[in-house]
């Protein structure tokens, strides 16, 4: 069984797709179930990645609504 990413393996691999414009500029990210499933981690680990993502100006939060990639990184 393979050892699950960190939260911070998981902001450098999200922080490369939105630099190879995976994911655009104002587009909404996948829930943090969707990310949970896909990288199969827990939500808090999730969590703690995007929050990475946005100490490093690359996503921004909007409260009950979603995270998106951020307009200009």
């Amino acid at each position: 069984m393979p050892i699950p990413m960190s939260s911070r393996e998981i902001a450098d691999d999200l922080s490369a797709r939105i630099r190879a414009g995976e994911y655009a500029p104002g587009q909404k990210l996948p829930s943090l179930r969707e990310f949970a499933e896909l990288y199969s981690v827990s939500i808090s680990t999730i969590q703690r990645a995007l929050e990475l993502t946005r100490d490093r100006g690359l996503t921004v939060g909007r409260a009950g609504v979603g995270v998106y990639v951020a307009e200009s990184w």
